[in-house]
């Protein structure tokens, strides 16, 4: 399983963060045309090599052009929404920018819907959160796990007037999900953690440090100059977490719901999956009084019971979720990435002591592939095997 690791030893910024992916192996290229399928002119991306405090890293800016229309939340929902990104990144992108959203709505005091982000930083915040989102697609990663997080200190400017770091709605973002943070350094006075980085560490990471096997290493370097390196690391590698025969000792979250829609039911799985779930399913049932309803259930690793509750809270009528511990057995995997007469698609193999014992190509893949040439999506799935091997 593929999974990267957040070193945030200066704090976080959603740039940087884009930025530090990019020097980890993501190809610019493929992130402009993952980008592309967000309806947003008006801005490009400028991505340099830089030296800092002799480590060379990845800076990335976002040149954004003048007369940018001011958006709400939910002018902003609607371009992700109806965006042609893969399901994996648009789920991520709206329960990262949602959550940010939510922060900034509650300090203020206005509707969720209404609340508005700066003119040329709401192009900004687009770009480096989808951004984001969408190298982590590109990437396979399954699973985002971050450092703790050191904030800074003093005091930032906002189009509100200057406010105290951190900031209301980074605090507000960490608290939300009890982030752990540190103090900041010696000499970091200013702004260390940006709320767009927060939004997307709060949505999608899981804070601790991983047994992993490192693979590529890369820098985002801020714009900032400090006493100490501006930036943060990101650490991509494949899980250790199941060594061995394959077992993990994993939680089984459930509730009962006789009162929800089928919508309101598949965003819920999509957004427990979407946020570190291992599976997620829903089963139907009869309650008291012979009742129809559903059972939802996800299947967790333990340090993610927390956050995925809170998902099933927010997201479905249940007043409460009960989980218990399960074990289980599971197979090695890795992805290969074969070419068939209509384009590259990646298969997912299954190991069993090393050795391949099945596979599949990646549904999003095929579909993609099937709905740009108009091939039957079967005939893509077989050259897929075929060229794997399977």
């Amino acid at each position: 399983m593929r999974i990267i690791y957040i070193d945030c030893f200066h704090g976080a910024a959603g740039d940087m963060l884009l930025a530090a992916l990019l020097d980890a192996g993501l190809e610019i290229d493929a992130l402009r045309r993952g980008l592309a399928g967000v309806d947003l002119g008006g801005y490009d991306l400028e991505l340099e090599r830089v030296q800092r405090h002799g480590v060379q890293g990845a800076r990335l800016r976002v040149r954004v052009d003048e007369g940018q229309p001011a958006r709400d939340w939910a002018q902003i929902r609607a371009l992700i929404a109806g965006g042609r990104l893969s399901d994996r990144a648009r789920s991520m992108a709206l329960g990262a920018f949602g959550r940010l959203a939510r922060a900034e709505a509650a300090i203020h005091g206005v509707p969720v819907d209404a609340v508005h982000f700066h003119e040329v930083g709401a192009v900004d915040s687009i770009v480096d959160m989808v951004g984001f989102c969408v190298g982590v697609d590109i990437l396979s990663v399954s699973k985002i796990y971050a450092s703790p997080l050191p904030l800074g200190r003093g005091w930032v400017r906002t189009q509100h007037g200057p406010l105290p770091v951190p900031a209301p709605a980074t605090l507000a973002l960490l608290a939300e999900v009890s982030a752990p943070i540190i103090p900041a350094p010696p000499g970091s006075d200013g702004e260390l953690l940006t709320p767009t980085a927060a939004a997307l560490l709060a949505e999608l990471a899981t804070f601790g440090q991983p047994p992993m096997r490192v693979q590529r290493v890369g820098y985002g370097l801020g714009s900032k100059e400090f006493p100490r390196l501006n930036g943060l690391r990101i650490w991509l590698g494949e899980s250790d977490a199941a060594e061995g025969d394959g077992r993990e000792s994993l939680s089984e979250l459930r509730c009962n719901l006789d009162d929800v829609t089928g919508e309101a039911l598949a965003y819920a799985i999509e957004r427990l999956l979407a946020s570190g779930a291992l599976d997620a399913w829903a089963a139907p049932l009869v309650m008291k009084k012979g009742r129809p309803a559903y059972q939802l259930a996800c299947l967790a690793r333990p340090g993610d019971v927390a956050p995925l509750t809170d998902i099933i809270l927010r997201e479905t009528p249940s007043l409460g979720v009960r989980w218990s511990p399960v074990e289980r057995r599971a197979a090695g995997r890795d992805s290969l990435p074969v070419e068939t007469p209509w384009g590259a698609v990646r298969v997912k193999r299954k190991l069993i002591a090393g050795e391949v014992a099945g596979g599949a190509p990646e549904y999003e893949d095929c579909a993609a592939l099937a709905r740009a040439s108009g091939a039957p999506l079967a005939d893509i799935y077989r050259a897929a095997l075929r060229a794997a091997g399977l």
